[in-house]
């Protein structure tokens, strides 16, 4: 649906300061996105508002300047780092003659670049469809012509807005009920883990916090892990074994960015239900990003979103070899480990959350399980 530019990748980025908080960290967070998209970044158009312009978002003084950075800099695309309506998305591209993308478009570009596997696939093209579902309401007035009887695909006095809103919404009840039968599945996987009486531990946190690199080096496993974000979209569970513990189930999920698009939240709900059936979630966090309060705020929101800020939590300070903290483990009042500082990279302090794991899995062992207290309640 979101096919390649075909004038180029060279992009324009614009960031406009509308007096939120972290706006210097939106800006950093804005340039990787891009890069991760396979675009290449020309230029950046700052500003500050207070309000955004209905018509044009950026005013048209702005609009004006975004235009002439274009030119100089030979770039066919702009990259918004806001979300923008249909009709200051079309206003836009009408005056800078250029095709225009805000934040929701450009994470979904990543998302359907970087899926994979069969049900990647399926969740990303339902995110996109719904997501293009509200672009139909006022943002497609060129389609508002009425039909005549003899096409075959409308009917008498259909206009064509009437025509591609109920497409959309064919094949999104065809996905969904796709995705729910992947979803059946998942169920019958858990329950089979859960005979096994194994420690079920989901890793989560922001994008490119080193989750994956994390996940390799506790299982082995390969999977990519690359200094880009949404590296990972597909769940990927391998077990560990540990002397004391036994088996232990663990799965490599999909980060999380400020502002995530709902509708990948909602597409992505049946791969991310491997927190909410988790025992145990090891938060991963950039120790060495200076926005990282404002992350750990963002993780725990999509958490609360799809109902697994229940589950038992230890954050894991990574990339501590970028920080100069020692490894080692931190306990509340109550002996229990809150947090265990390491690097995922080098390896150091890896062992301390091994002990993590081990301990949780002895407390499990006089607890009900996260699947037993879902069939209790």
């Amino acid at each position: 649906m979101f096919e390649r530019p075909t004038g180029g990748n060279a992009a324009v980025l614009v960031g406009l300061d509308l007096g939120a908080e972290g706006y210097a960290e939106t800006l950093e967070e804005l340039r990787l996105l891009v890069a991760s998209a396979g675009l290449e970044t020309r230029a950046l158009v700052k500003g500050r508002r207070t309000r955004p312009d209905p018509s044009l978002f950026a005013g048209t003084g702005k609009v004006e300047e975004i235009r002439e950075r274009l030119r100089e800099q030979d770039a066919r695309i702009a990259v918004f780092n806001h979300d923008l309506s249909p009709a200051q998305q079309r206003n836009l591209e009408k005056a800078l003659d250029a095709r225009v993308m805000d934040r929701t478009t450009l994470i979904l570009n990543i998302f359907a670049q970087r899926a994979k596997s069969h049900e990647g696939k399926l969740q990303v093209e339902l995110a996109q469809l719904e997501h293009a579902a509200t672009r139909l309401v006022r943002g497609w007035t060129h389609l508002e012509r009425q039909r005549g009887g003899r096409g075959f695909l409308g009917g008498m006095g259909e206009t064509q807005l009437e025509v591609d809103r109920r497409l959309i919404g064919s094949r999104v009840k065809v996905l969904k009920d796709k995705l729910h039968k992947l979803q059946r599945q998942r169920s019958v996987q858990r329950r089979a883990r859960s005979r096994g009486n194994a420690l079920a531990v989901s890793l989560v946190g922001y994008t490119n916090a080193g989750k994956s690199t994390l996940f390799n080096a506790l299982t082995h496993a390969g999977t990519p892990a690359a200094n880009r974000l949404f590296e990972t979209l597909d769940t990927t569970t391998r077990r560990l074994y540990l002397p004391d513990a036994g088996n232990i189930v663990i799965s490599d999920t999909v980060g999380f960015i400020r502002d995530l698009p709902h509708t990948l939240v909602a597409a992505f709900r049946a791969t991310l239900e491997e927190t909410i059936h988790a025992d145990l979630l090891l938060h991963i966090v950039d120790a060495a990003s200076e926005a990282r309060d404002v992350q750990i705020d963002e993780v725990n929101k999509v958490l609360a979103e799809i109902g697994a800020d229940g589950v038992p939590q230890v954050l894991v300070w990574n990339k501590i070899d970028r920080t100069g903290a020692a490894p080692g483990l931190d306990r509340d009042a109550y002996a229990r480990i809150v947090r265990v500082r390491l690097s995922a990279k080098t390896g150091e302090g890896v062992e301390f959350l091994r002990q993590t794991l081990t301990e949780a899995a002895a407390s499990r062992t006089s607890q009900p399980t996260q699947h037993e207290r879902a069939v209790q309640a």
